[in-house]
């Protein structure tokens, strides 16, 4: 996108994304509470006439109706569930001890003082009771049921008296838990320990707990990394029957299973991972055809051949959801016995697969495509640092193969981006890390060639197989599949990251979700080297909705595909073991599957999906506070990276990232400008915005809470 010229206001994209929708279809029934509509009514009552957005209404209904907001009187008729003056929704803890109720039920937040919170926290699933609404006040209500608790355990540092101690929460707590002694489980003063509530009296101040496990002493690496597991509550280690179980699995292929699959250990085959792992999940093949096409298989560890449904094994992977990847290790899904033996496609042995293969043109159009079970043997295992070299100089080890689906890869690129893709390429923060675990450098991981080499052909898999199944041609329902969605954006996000960047001279197109799509990747493109950069793209981010599992395809926006899943991980993702199931399942001929069992199940791996990356950002948060430790006092460049009401936030050239508290800024009262992303001095009119740049001191460090506190040192020299 070029710079910014004056926008047509009434130009702009109104199709609704999931979100806004539900409030938006919520808005119409509460109208007429007693009436029943089916998704045509709805769809003329918003004004809704492209198929796409009329599609997403019956996806919604359906949601609303799942999670108890809407009553199905007869198929396809809905009403709204009575309810009184009551409401339900998740708490969202505020710094000062009240809290906001965010639910679908209410067009804004609901305001619940502290001392109607009945000792609910952050995360909780909430009833609210609503209180008569006065003229210009925001809606208020007390909770009065928790119906569900985020977190049963806690993780914290232990302070000892005589004859008891407080566990002290890490993270974000707004108590602490009372420990008789009886209940201390050998824990020492200053040790972290994971605790659980076995009371909380109504009005007393803290929680009455027991000791469940002592992780260490606190500081030492290794504890604080278990730490980080069990504050997210991610398990430290596999059961002993689940490590016998892995055990039992044998290594070698039966010679029968080698008659029931296509043989690819002739064909050129190769992996590419980082330098670092140990489970290799997918590896490419390539064939010149006589007709001058390529074949091109993407071959997927056969987890599901060694793992059956219903196993101690199954079940473990299905608790998990995924491997989580902590700042210096791997916490895997699958015991490592089969995520780095047996099921892993190490080069040079016989590996059982589940493949995609595709016959594509020179010009990388498909134009054949077959899935099934096969058998490999990798000629090679490239790290991606050696399969760039590759790329770059055109010479090494299977050069010829690496260059032609390297080609391939850029043509289907293009493609994809042509079709209104969105390209975010983000740089991962990494450390130099001793034995100790101390931090010792930073330094920063970028996807080059080689990184987008397999993403496109992984994408490619994952598109076909959705298609596969998701698409029929006969007017049947298609089967319950497990699907990759991603929602539109948020309009109103969009309506204020546009106004933002008009500061820069920068705008986006928001006419249709193609236009923003296309109008985005512009911007991206054109913000590179910039100093606005990564806070434009930091903020285009958060305007974007996140991607999730579902069994209700809305497809996935990002990508600007209609249908995707996630087929290529198995080793350390479990959606991708049910794809594997399914797709052999429908591809059989078999029935299809149970909606709601398979919807809850899609429901569970997002939440342990999202719960293990709050673990690795919490690791490698908890690396830049120790880090920084060294350099208390040293005064550094950065760029305002957020502003809220209680801090500055800002990010330094090794991307690491702390927070000037307002309470420090004593030169002004500054005034909280949402909308501008910005704070305002009352007095001076001086302004701090969102890319500024600064100059900071490091003042202090919470290895603890994992903050990192800066101060302004603008009078200072470097």
């Amino acid at each position: 996108m070029g710079k910014h010229k004056k926008s047509d206001k009434n130009r702009r994209m109104t199709a609704f994304n999931k979100k806004n929708l539900k409030s938006a279809i919520l808005s119409v029934l509460y109208e007429d509470p007693g009436k029943m509509v089916n998704y045509r009514q709805v769809s003329a009552a918003l004004k809704i006439k492209d198929d796409e957005s009329r599609k997403l209404v019956n996806v919604v209904l359906d949601e609303l109706c799942e999670n108890g907001y809407l009553d199905q009187v007869s198929r396809g008729k809905f009403r709204l569930k009575s309810r009184g003056g009551y409401i339900s929704g998740t708490v969202d803890m505020q710094p000062t001890g009240f809290a906001y109720i965010r639910s679908e039920e209410a067009e804004t937040p609901v305001y619940v003082s502290a001392r109607n919170l009945m000792h609910a926290m952050t995360g909780d699933k909430v009833k609210v009771h609503l209180f008569a609404r006065r003229k210009g006040h925001d809606l208020e209500g007390e909770v009065v049921e928790i119906q569900e608790r985020a977190k049963k355990t806690f993780v914290g540092t232990v302070e000892m008296t005589r004859n008891y101690a407080f566990l002290i929460p890490s993270g974000k707590s707004n108590f602490d838990i009372f420990i008789p002694a009886e209940n201390l489980n050998g824990v020492k003063n200053g040790q972290k320990a994971i605790a659980e509530i076995t009371e909380w009296p109504a009005n007393a101040r803290n929680p009455v707990g027991r000791v469940l496990e002592v992780l260490g002493d606190a500081g030492a690496h290794e504890t604080e990394m278990h730490a980080i597991l069990a504050e997210f509550e991610l398990p430290l280690r596999f059961p002993e029957k689940v490590e016998k179980s892995a055990e039992k699995i044998a290594l070698a292929i039966p010679e029968e299973e080698y008659r029931k699959r296509r043989d690819f250990r002739k064909t050129p085959t190769f992996t590419i991972d980082p330098a670092d792992a140990k489970d290799f999940d997918d590896a490419l093949s390539l064939l010149r055809l006589e007709n001058g096409n390529w074949e091109v298989g993407i071959h997927i560890a056969d987890v599901t051949w060694y793992v059956h449904s219903g196993t101690l094994l199954d079940e473990e992977a299905y608790q998990r959801g995924t491997s989580v990847y902590l700042v210096d290790r791997v916490v895997p899904m699958l015991p490592e016995r089969l995520s780095n033996g047996v099921c892993s496609l190490s080069p040079h042995q016989d590996k059982l697969c589940f493949s995609a293969v595709f016959e594509l043109t020179p010009e990388a159009r498909v134009i054949g495509e077959w899935f099934g079970r096969t058998v490999i043997n990798s000629d090679r295992r490239f790290s991606y640092e050696e399969a760039q070299n590759i790329i770059e100089t055109g010479e090494g080890d299977m050069a010829a193969e690496m260059l032609t689906l390297n080609d391939l890869a850029v043509r289907l690129r293009e493609e994809r981006f042509k079709k209104g893709a969105i390209a975010f390429d983000r740089v991962e923060i990494k450390f130099n890390i001793d034995e100790k675990g101390k931090p010792l450098s930073v330094y920063f991981k970028e996807a080059k060639e080689s990184n987008k080499l397999i993403e496109e052909f992984m994408l490619l898999a994952n598109r076909r197989v959705a298609e596969k199944v998701g698409i029929t041609h006969d007017r049947k329902p298609s089967k319950v599949f497990v699907y990759r969605i991603h929602d539109r954006p948020d309009a109103e996000k969009l309506e204020n990251f546009n106004h933002f960047i008009h500061k820069f001279g920068w705008g986006i197109q928001l006419v249709t979700p193609k236009s923003v799509a296309e109008s985005m990747n512009q911007l991206l493109n054109n913000v590179k080297g910039k100093k606005e950069q990564n806070v434009i793209e930091s903020l285009a981010i958060r305007a974007m909705a996140k991607a999730a599992y579902s069994t209700r395809n809305i497809g996935h926006y990002g990508l600007a595909f209609d249908y995707y899943t996630h087929f290529t991980s198995p080793i350390r993702r479990y959606p991708d073991m049910m794809v594997h199931r399914l797709l052999e399942k429908y591809m059989e001929g078999g029935r299809t599957v149970n909606a709601q069992e398979y919807e809850d199940m899609c429901k569970h791996a997002s939440e342990m999906e999202t719960r293990a990356a709050n673990a690795e950002r919490a690791s490698v948060k908890y690396k830049q506070v120790e880090f920084m430790q060294e350099h208390v006092g040293e005064i550094f460049p950065g760029v305002i990276s957020g502003v809220t009401d209680w801090g500055i936030y800002v990010e330094l050239e090794n991307k690491i990232e702390g927070m000037i508290p307002i309470s420090q800024m004593d030169d002004d009262f500054y005034i909280f400008d949402e909308k501008n992303y910005q704070i305002r001095g009352k007095h001076t009119g001086r302004i701090f915005q969102l890319g500024d740049a600064v100059r900071i001191k490091i003042w202090r460090t919470n290895l603890e809470k994992k903050q990192l506190d800066f101060l302004l040192a603008e009078k200072e020299n470097l």
